[in-house]
């Protein structure tokens, strides 16, 4: 496992969403997203790579890595179901899984599938709230 120091010297601090064709975008990635893109792309060899760190629309504190949201389109899924999909980004993110990711939604497709459809999804907005919260009968 790439220590974080050599993930910022191999993944260049300007990128965002990225493809066969290049990247676009500009803003600061870290450590986690980083991490992230490395192993998709290692384990995929995606054709589309394209991940947003929607953790600022969460009650998270500023800067944070916890929530996801990511297409990947890559010819590993042609033949697998939904879920078999699902389990191979899962399986390649683990080690993040585990720990600093809170949430992670996948879009994982094709590459005939995302030509009918080439975007990134967007997420609702947060509702807030925590585990203490949920679940407890009102006063």
């Amino acid at each position: 496992m790439p220590s974080v120091a050599l993930l910022r010297r191999l993944v260049p601090m300007a990128t965002r969403v990225c493809s066969s064709r290049g990247c676009a975008g500009s803003a600061t990635i870290g450590p986690v997203e980083a991490a992230i893109r490395t192993k998709l792309q290692q384990a995929l060899s995606p054709e589309v790579l394209e991940l947003r760190n929607e953790s600022s629309g969460h009650a998270v504190a500023p800067g944070s890595e916890t929530h996801f949201r990511v297409a990947v389109v890559s010819s590993r899924f042609e033949g697998l179901s939904p879920l078999q999909r699902h389990r191979l980004v899962h399986e390649a993110l683990s080690e993040e899984l585990a720990g600093p990711v809170h949430a992670l939604a996948i879009q994982a497709r094709t590459p005939a599938q995302w030509r009918e459809n080439p975007q990134l999804d967007t997420s609702p907005p947060c509702l807030g709230g925590s585990k203490k919260t949920r679940g407890t009968p009102a006063p």
